[in-house]
Formats: structure tokens, C-alpha cells, sequence
């Protein structure tokens, strides 16, 4: 399909939070339509954004099914592509990547290997093919039996990281220090069977050795065999023993032999991955004293904004872009002069449960160089953070000068932070 041609795509499920606004805007400033495809629609329209018309009453079609059980879906999918005719198929929820790949190669349509996108959507895995190809990372281990696990852990050696193997936005990862933390967090873990899509999750653990030094993103997009490097996001962590992304700067204040190091290093494990086409990928890789470790590959565009970090930065938008590499179309990465050199959001991450009774947002909302602002009133209910689901708000600001985003944005939180009141 040429580009300038209007396409319909279809859109199997989607988040709730910003990239279900930002893929709508995509494509409708692509000048493209899409059906919608979710199992429960009340799950999205509970969830209407203040202000704005929801973003599926751009749709051109709703249409209910059970997303969750592919085998009776793709047939579904099949019957609907004869009637309503698909240019591409994709999604911007984790849970239901290695659907939508694996429609769009029943459908003939563009699509990114769906074995790739399925392995990269499960952590072990994944860290079993980066190990097998010499991508380095953490020492690990996957078991589901507690002795296997306590013995694991042992080998490996305190402090670790334990995860799930099939959930996302840092959900359950947790640091633990010795073997009574390990068992609180793998009993937490399975408290939690099924995820929010109700899909039954897998029982088994991944232990990770705990990796030193800072973490950063690496955005690439990959589009007929050519895997094009958009940049390195820098992160701020926070809420330990949760692994919480308390914010990001784009692009990452790195010396230029690190940054190279952190590109290779994601380069190699999208190669090892199989994700070489028709991918918008965001590598997580952590700097350590020993050299750059893969932390996780996402075979769709980053999440909590920074898309829109880069895209204020340079001017090339990677939603548009995961548009295009769904059609099969060449994706525009030129980039423009935007005026800025660096840009930074911060988010707002309580730390204690109750009711939010006050938030002064002291004047931020109208400073010059803050390019959003989203902060909730008094009277919402707020929970203490325990992965990236339950933040507050966020501020992102831009720097026309230099790296300084980060610490500005820092320094207008700390005065929120400051008006905060949770009772």
C-alpha cells in the first residue's frame, strides 16, 4: 500500500491510559479509519477522559468478541477482513501483541514474526534467547516449585529481582534481600492468577541476578529488514523494593560511548529476538559497571509518554510510525528542528493510600517551558504505588538549551509533591 492511501486497520484491544488516545490521533491525522475489536467494551468506557470525546467514537466499527481465546478469534477475524476489508491489524496492549501478529499473518497482512512477538511478550523467554545468543544480561533462573526457586535464588545469590514471567508496567517485580522477601513476593504473585484482561496467567518465576548502574530505552523501529535507531530514553527509578519508572529524559545525557554501547547491545537482542520487521521496539538495558545488560525488549512503542518526549524532540512520531510499519509502509523518521534539545516527565507517585484532600499544582500549569500538565483533584481515591498503574499525574517539561530537562522537571515536582495531601 502506498503512502497517502487511506487504509482501515484493525485494532485488537488497546490500554486505557495515554497511547489509547495517542494511536486514535494517529490514525486519524494518517487520514485512516479502524474497527475496533475488545471482549468487554464497559472496560474502556468506564475509563473516558476527562474533557475529551472518547477515543473510540472515532472508530468506524465496535465489534465484541473474545479476544482471549484465539483459536475460535482468528476464524472471526477472517469472516470480519471478507466483509470489512483490513489494510493491517495491530494493538497497543502487551497482552494481546502475539494476537494481533498472529491475525495479521492469517490475514496475509503486513506483520512482525508472530513466534518473535510472542517470546518477547514472555520474559522468560526472552531471556532464554538472549542467553542462547550471547546477548548479555542477568544471571537468572525460571522455576514454579518453591524448593526449586529457594535453591535458585541460593545459587544466584541476595539481593535479586523476582518477576512474573507474562505481566507488564513493572507489576510484581520486586528486590528481595533473603529467602523470607522471596517467598512475601512469590506468595503475592500468586494471589494474582489471572491478569486485567482476564487471562490466566503462567505460575512460573524469573529470578534475575540485581543489575548496578542507571537504566535506559532504546527506541528503534524496523521496517523491510532495517532496524533504525530513534534514540536512547534515560529512566528514574523509585518506589523500592518495586521497580517503579518515576520518570524519563529524551534524549538520554549519556557520554557517546555509552549511548553506542546501549544501541548495540538492543540492536543485537532485536536480531536474537527475530524482530526485524515491522516493529516499533522499545529495549530496556541497563549500564553496569561490567557493561550494558538487557533488561526487556517491548515490540511495541514505549509507554508512559515517550513517544511524545521524542516526538517534541525531534518531531518524528513513533505512533505514526507503528501505523505505518502495520501497513506495511515505509515509516517517516526525518527529523525536524523542533527548538528543543531535551525533554523530561516526571510523574507523581504516592506513596501512601487513602484520599487525595489537596494537590497545589503551584502555578505549573502556566510556565513557559511545561509542555504538559496532568494532576487529579481532591477527593479521588489513591493507592500506594506498587508498580507503574498507580501513578498520580505527571508533568513533562522542555529544555531549549541543553540536558536540563530532567532536573527541571524534578524540581516543579518536588512543589507539587509539597502541596500533596492524602488522608
Amino acid at each position: 500500500m502506498k503512502r497517502g492511501v487511506v487504509a482501515h486497520l484493525l485494532v485488537v484491544e488497546s490500554w486505557v491510559g495515554s497511547m489509547s488516545r495517542l494511536l486514535p490521533r494517529a490514525l486519524q491525522e494518517g487520514g485512516h479509519t479502524f474497527t475496533f475489536l475488545t471482549r468487554d467494551l464497559h472496560h474502556y468506557l468506564r475509563t473516558a477522559p476527562e474533557g475529551a470525546a472518547h477515543p473510540l467514537l472515532g472508530a468506524r466499527n465496535v465489534v465484541t468478541a473474545d479476544t482471549n481465546a484465539p483459536e475460535s478469534l482468528l476464524p472471526y477475524v477472517e469472516r470480519l477482513h471478507e466483509v470489512l476489508g483490513f489494510d493491517g491489524v495491530l494493538t497497543s496492549c502487551d497482552y494481546y501483541l502475539p494476537t494481533a501478529a498472529l491475525a495479521a499473518e492469517r490475514l496475509g497482512l503486513p506483520a512482525p514474526d508472530a513466534e518473535a512477538v510472542r517470546s518477547s511478550c514472555r520474559k522468560d523467554a526472552t531471556r532464554r534467547l538472549l542467553d542462547e545468543a550471547g546477548v548479555p544480561g542477568p544471571r537468572f533462573a525460571v522455576h514454579e516449585e518453591w524448593a526449586e526457586l529457594a535453591a535458585a535464588a541460593r545459587d544466584i545469590g541476595y539481593p535479586l529481582v523476582v518477576k512474573p514471567v507474562d505481566l507488564c508496567a513493572g507489576m510484581f517485580v520486586r528486590r528481595v534481600d533473603d529467602e523470607a522477601q522471596l517467598a512475601a513476593a512469590v506468595r503475592a504473585m500468586g494471589g494474582f492468577p489471572v491478569n486485567a484482561r482476564g487471562q490466566r496467567r503462567e505460575p512460573a518465576v524469573l529470578l534475575e541476578e540485581l543489575l548496578d548502574g542507571p537504566e535506559v530505552s532504546v527506541e528503534t523501529v524496523s521496517h523491510a529488514g532495517v532496524v533504525q535507531v530513534v534514540g536512547v530514553t534515560d529512566k528514574s527509578i523509585g518506589g523500592a523494593p518495586a521497580f517503579i519508572e518515576t520518570g524519563h529524559m529524551f534524549p538520554a545525557a549519556l557520554p557517546a560511548a555509552e549511548a553506542e554501547d546501549a544501541v548495540r547491545t538492543a540492536l543485537a537482542a532485536l536480531k536474537a529476538l527475530g524482530l526485524t520487521e515491522g516493529v516499533v521496539a522499545h529495549t530496556e538495558i541497563k549500564l553496569t559497571s561490567a557493561g550494558p545488560r538487557v533488561v526487556e525488549v517491548n515490540p511495541r512503542p514505549a509507554g508512559n509518554r515517550i513517544t511524545e518526549l521524542v516526538r517534541h524532540v525531534t518531531g518524528i512520531d513513533l505512533v505514526a510510525a507503528f501505523v505505518d510499519v502495520s501497513l506495511g509502509r515505509a515509516p517517516d523518521l526525518r527529523r525536524t528542528d523542533t527548538g528543543l534539545r531535551s525533554a523530561a516527565i516526571g510523574f507523581l507517585v504516592p506513596e501512601s493510600t487513602g484520599t487525595l484532600t489537596a494537590l497545589d499544582d503551584t502555578g505549573v500549569r502556566t510556565l513557559p517551558d511545561v509542555l504538559e500538565v496532568e494532576l487529579p483533584g481532591p477527593g479521588r481515591h489513591v493507592r500506594a504505588a506498587g508498580s507503574n498503574n498507580e501513578y498520580l499525574g505527571h508533568v513533562m517539561v522542555g529544555d531549549t538549551e541543553g540536558a536540563g530537562a530532567r532536573d527541571r522537571v524534578e524540581y516543579l515536582l518536588t512543589g507539587v509533591r509539597s502541596g500533596l495531601v492524602i488522608r
